[in-house]
C-alpha cells in the first residue's frame, strides 16, 4: 500500500516537472537556454576538477613497472605461433621417428597428495 503511494507522489512529481519545463521553454526562452548553458557548465568545471585532483593517472608505482615487465617477459617466450595455411590440398603425413616430443611445461611441477587410492571413485 506505501508502495503504491510513493509511486503516485513520484509521478505527481515528475508530471508537474515535465508542464513547467514545457511551460518555461514557451514562455521565457532565453532565460531557459541560459539557465541549461550555466548549469552545464557548472558541471563540466565540477567534473574537470574532481578529475585532475582525485582521479588523475599517478606515476606509476616501483611494482607496477616490474608487473608489465614480468607479462612482457612471460608473452615474449610463451608465444604461439599460429601455422600458416598451406596451398597444398593433400595433407602431409609426418613420420612417426621425426615428431617432436610434447615438451611440458617448466614452471609447472606436479604434487602428489596425501589421499589414500583406496578412495578413488573414478574407477568402479
Amino acid at each position: 500500500m506505501a508502495r503504491n503511494k510513493i509511486s503516485i507522489i513520484m509521478y505527481l512529481i515528475i508530471s508537474l516537472a515535465a508542464v513547467g519545463l514545457v511551460s518555461q521553454i514557451f514562455t521565457n526562452t532565453k532565460s531557459f537556454l541560459t539557465n541549461i548553458l550555466v548549469m552545464l557548465g557548472f558541471g563540466i568545471a565540477m567534473f574537470a576538477v574532481i578529475y585532475f585532483i582525485f582521479l588523475k593517472k599517478k606515476a606509476p608505482s616501483n611494482d607496477m613497472k616490474k608487473y608489465k615487465k614480468a607479462v612482457k617477459q612471460s608473452k615474449a617466450k610463451y608465444k604461439h605461433n599460429t601455422p600458416v595455411k598451406s596451398t597444398h590440398t593433400k595433407k602431409q603425413v609426418l613420420n612417426p621417428s621425426k615428431r617432436k616430443p610434447n615438451k611440458r611445461a617448466s614452471h609447472l611441477k606436479v604434487i602428489d597428495g596425501n589421499k589414500s587410492k583406496e578412495k578413488d571413485r573414478a574407477s568402479f
